[in-house]
């Protein structure tokens, strides 16, 4: 295995591979192909600007939609061989946690899906957001704009929903609401009969959706055709425009999301980075959306801690003064987590209408 690597080290002293860690099948498999273009648009254009450290970053593709133990697996061989000098992804916070303990300390891991907070794994850094930062503040405005009180989370039975709804119970109390169900579900669920009668049972007025990709395509249209929209909101922190567009107009009246990024920003940044990502992959590639996009923030962040440090060996430590600009602006790392703006924004049809900053 040492030969091995040390040929692969001196086969491409002037590349540097990063493996991209996205799920490619299951239920969020609908958004790897944004990850990816995105991703693949943020290498192409920092190649064009001399690299990282003078040298080619190329992306190697892992499908991080297997199971969690399996995806570490893979990508652990990856680092062993020498064969990744870095890893960045957007994948389920159960793959993140599998993966973290094996790789982190031998290679920069940058994190890029919102997810529900508290990772400090040495060598792990994360540009996603956390619900600390958007619940509270979103759960607030929904309720002063609606008169929502009584909130039911629906969640994929895994450790996002989990730790998530607890920290809704925390937030709902603080607005003068509560959560008064809470229904986890296997990832994959394709009935979600049985969940819209404990929402429509409890008598909640919201929900709080922490389902991934197709599951939460689903559940919108199962949620819609029940009549449950009629009297009843949705948030997530997980939905962007390709799940919108699956969705369907007919099924996203009552729908709200948050994130640090939309399409429909209209900031100077976000909207070079529409032109180009339209410009390179064509009116006919996947919209780019918040769970894409992260990936383009993934590989700019990648660079940033490389050019700090001239080096990418080791796991980079935290560090306040590494910053740079993207799609969402001026972002600036505070400890291992990248510093942004959030939004609220509304579903209208099959897009979305940003009406607050958090």
């Amino acid at each position: 295995m040492h030969s091995t690597a040390a040929r692969l080290s001196s086969d491409r002293r002037d590349i540097l591979l990063v493996a991209l860690v996205i799920p490619l099948h299951g239920p969020a498999g609908i958004v790897g192909p944004s990850c990816e273009l995105s991703a693949q648009l943020a290498v192409e254009e920092l190649n064009a600007a001399g690299g990282i450290l003078d040298r080619e970053v190329r992306l190697v593709v892992v499908d991080g939609g297997a199971e969690p133990r399996r995806v570490a697996d893979e990508v652990e061989g990856l680092v062993a061989l020498g064969a990744v000098d870095a890893v960045v992804g957007w994948h389920t916070s159960a793959v993140r946690q599998a993966l973290a303990p094996r790789i982190a300390h031998r290679v920069p891991y940058i994190y890029t899906a919102q997810y529900e907070g508290g990772e400090e794994t040495p060598g792990v850094f994360l540009t996603g957001e956390t619900d600390v930062q958007q619940l509270a503040p979103a759960m607030r405005l929904l309720s002063e704009a609606t008169g929502a009180r009584r909130w039911c989370t629906v969640g994929s039975d895994y450790v996002w929903p989990r730790v998530t709804a607890r920290t809704a119970r925390r937030f709902a109390a603080e607005c003068r609401s509560s959560v008064v169900d809470e229904v986890f579900v296997p990832l994959g669920t394709e009935e979600f009969g049985p969940a819209l009668r404990r929402v429509e049972a409890c008598g909640a007025d919201a929900v709080l959706m922490l389902l991934l990709g197709d599951d939460a395509v689903r559940f919108n249209r199962a949620f819609t055709a029940a009549g449950l929209h009629q009297h009843c909101i949705r948030l997530s922190t997980h939905m962007d425009e390709n799940l919108l567009l699956a969705t369907g107009a007919e099924a996203s009246e009552g729908l709200w999301a948050t994130a640090g990024y939309f399409d429909s920003l209209m900031t100077s940044e976000s909207l070079s980075f529409g032109h180009r990502y339209a410009r390179r992959f064509g009116d006919e590639a996947p919209v780019a959306g918040s769970l894409g996009e992260s990936c383009f923030e993934g590989i700019l962040l990648l660079g940033a801690l490389a050019e700090q440090r001239r080096s990418l060996a080791g796991p980079p430590r935290p560090d306040d003064s590494i910053c740079y600009e993207g799609p969402r602006g001026a972002l600036r790392l505070r400890g291992n987590h990248l510093e942004q703006r959030l939004y609220l924004a509304r579903a209208d049809a099959l897009d979305f209408e940003i009406t607050a900053q958090l």
